[in-house]
């Protein structure tokens, strides 16, 4: 299921029934926000989640010193690169078209797969 981001109606129905969410977020001042926002929800919901840092390499750490205060699992994380957002905009699958990122999305998921035991 994907949602967007935020707590409205959507996102609510989205998650209410997983068995695990992973948060996109990036570390930019909109995205810490609705990132903490999102985070509270699913606490209040007891819905057990990770992160996924996109564009890891802008903005600020709040995002990152964030997730490691509150001991939230960061499962992975990409750097601002045009040539992810050209390759996903053309419909190429990001780990084949650029084949340096793969083993970030192997290690995810192999992370969610360790969970899922």
């Amino acid at each position: 299921m994907d949602s967007p981001p935020g707590t409205s109606c959507p996102v609510i129905e989205a998650v209410r029934r997983a068995d695990f969410v992973l948060l996109v977020t990036e570390p930019t001042p909109f995205g810490f926000h609705d990132f903490k926002l999102t985070v509270e929800v699913l606490e209040e919901l007891k819905i057990p989640f990770g992160a996924f840092i996109n564009r890891s390499d802008i903005g600020t750490e709040n995002t990152l010193n964030y997730c490691l205060k509150h001991y939230i699992p960061v499962l992975a994380s990409l750097p601002d690169d045009f040539r992810i957002a050209e390759a996903y905009s053309n419909g190429f699958i990001i780990s084949e078209e650029l084949t340096e990122y793969g083993k970030c999305f192997i290690d995810l998921y192999k992370a969610l797969k360790r969970r899922d035991k």
